[in-house]
């Protein structure tokens, strides 16, 4: 049989070559190629290692080293030819290789597996990832406490079912999403713990005869551990799964961030600026201002989720040890990890630009009855029992509804009118400020909590 119509890599069992479209349906390498920097390094530690026990020749590991460097350069200058019937990044690398240096090349596979290939090339490329994403967050928060200690004293309306509740800053209601994020970071960071672990050495499934000594190539490749069991080496995706997880959970994270964008960027709100370069305009209207970088964000978080969802599904029920099923692991994997990154570096670019509406914010803060729970706690202070308390200030809230008047709005002698217990220093607690700063404890919404909060998120993220 001529050696054009099989794969080289397995082609003595078959008596006729693969039919063209299958050969292309179960084909990978149109999206696995991208693979190829982590298929080299995790070549060149196991040439390495082979040399080591004595399976290759020095000069056999120096002409495989030499030919994958010269492969890499290849790739990366766009010279390198890509072949449908070569199946996947490694078998073409690995073609090219023999092609370059000779039979020589054919040595490398000694030891392993395209199945133990793989599910290295997949941890190292998303350990890179991880690490990417990891910085990307970290820039975001960044962004979030230059913004948040700027304006620790700039007073916005805080909400709960999106109606008007009490006055916050707006410093802390950025620090809300600071802490989101470094719940985000502690996650991806834990999950790359169980990333780095080194499939190699477990071969197809049962490991091999080959005197391999799998801890040169796990030092070689900056693995933390080598996995235990060669079923569960070659056949895991746990840890794709987690990071999809984790991805979900960020992605959750900015379209909460984006929802809130949106609105504060609407007429209704106008709460805040964006700077052009994160909008468009309309090719109808042209008052339009659309704030696309942030709508974007909020519906590619239903991407991640999918790739979630995807990769659970496509798991769930398959025996041990590799099934081809796990060709389709890369794109969900690969899709999640890039719509995450490329939506942290949107905003990470972003934040740092927006521009609050101060006396906006400081005028819808005082519409509301936002300060209704500290006329509450100012009672309490007085020595009536809270519910008691909470049932006078509604009646207060619906005689200024009535009224068309604030609570500060209100003179002393109608604020009497529901409790005699009312003194004028009650005005002291209805102002925005002294409700923002009444709330001084760690965690609060004082100004001052607000700065504190800012040099502990410093603190963290020097840690880092």
């Amino acid at each position: 049989m001529s050696a054009e119509k099989t794969n080289q890599s397995w082609g003595g069992r078959f008596s006729e070559p693969v039919d063209a479209f299958v050969a292309r349906f179960t084909a990978s390498v149109d999206f696995d190629k991208r693979l190829y920097r982590h298929d080299i390094m995790g070549s060149i530690a196991h040439a390495t290692m082979l040399e080591q026990a004595g399976v290759l020749s020095a000069a056999e590991r120096d002409a495989i080293i030499d030919g994958l460097t010269q492969i890499q350069g290849e790739i990366e200058a766009g010279q390198f030819d890509w072949r449908v019937d070569l199946e996947d990044v490694h078998m073409n690398i690995e073609a090219r290789l023999t092609d370059r240096i000779g039979i020589t090349g054919k040595k490398l596979h000694t030891g392993r597996s395209r199945n133990d290939q793989v599910a290295t090339d997949i941890r190292l490329w998303l350990r890179d990832e991880i690490d990417t994403i990891l910085g990307e967050i970290t820039r975001l928060q960044q962004g979030l406490l230059a913004q948040a200690e700027q304006h620790a004293e700039v007073i916005m309306p805080g909400f709960t079912h999106l109606q008007t509740a009490q006055p916050v800053s707006f410093g802390h209601h950025l620090l809300a999403w600071f802490e989101m994020l470094s719940r985000d970071h502690e996650r991806l960071v834990d999950c790359r713990t169980r990333v780095n672990r080194m499939p190699l050495g477990s071969a197809a499934l049962a490991g091999t005869t080959y005197p391999i000594q799998r801890e040169i190539t796990c030092r070689l490749l900056g693995f933390e551990a080598i996995g235990g069991n060669s079923l569960d080496g070659v056949s895991d995706r746990d840890f794709a799964i987690e990071f999809c997880a984790a991805a979900s959970l960020a992605m959750m994270h900015l379209s909460r961030f984006s929802e809130e964008l949106v609105l504060w960027t609407s007429a209704q709100f106008n709460f805040i600026e964006l700077p052009d370069r994160f909008c468009t305009g309309s090719s109808i209207m042209p008052q339009k201002k659309n704030p696309d970088v942030p709508e974007l964000v909020r519906g590619k978080s239903g991407r991640v989720f999918g790739a979630l969802m995807g990769l659970l599904t496509l798991m769930k029920g398959q025996p041990l040890a590799y099934n081809k099923d796990n060709q389709e692991d890369k794109e969900p994997l690969f899709d999640a990890a890039d719509t995450l990154r490329d939506s942290l570096r949107a905003f990470a670019d972003m934040v740092p630009a927006i521009k609050p509406r101060i006396e906006v914010m400081r005028e819808a803060a005082r519409r509301g009855f936002s300060t209704a729970t500290d006329l509450a706690d100012y009672l309490v202070r007085k020595g009536l029992p809270f519910r008691d308390c909470h049932e006078i200030v509604g009646h207060a809230v619906k005689y200024g509804v009535q009224s068309g008047k604030d609570l500060a709005e209100m003179s002393l002698d109608e604020l009497r009118q529901f409790s005699g217990q009312i003194t004028d220093d009650v005005f002291a607690v209805l102002t925005l400020e002294g409700s923002v700063n009444a709330r001084d404890h760690i965690g609060g919404t004082a100004p001052n909590q607000v700065r504190a909060a800012v040099a502990r998120g410093k603190e963290l993220l020097a840690a880092r």
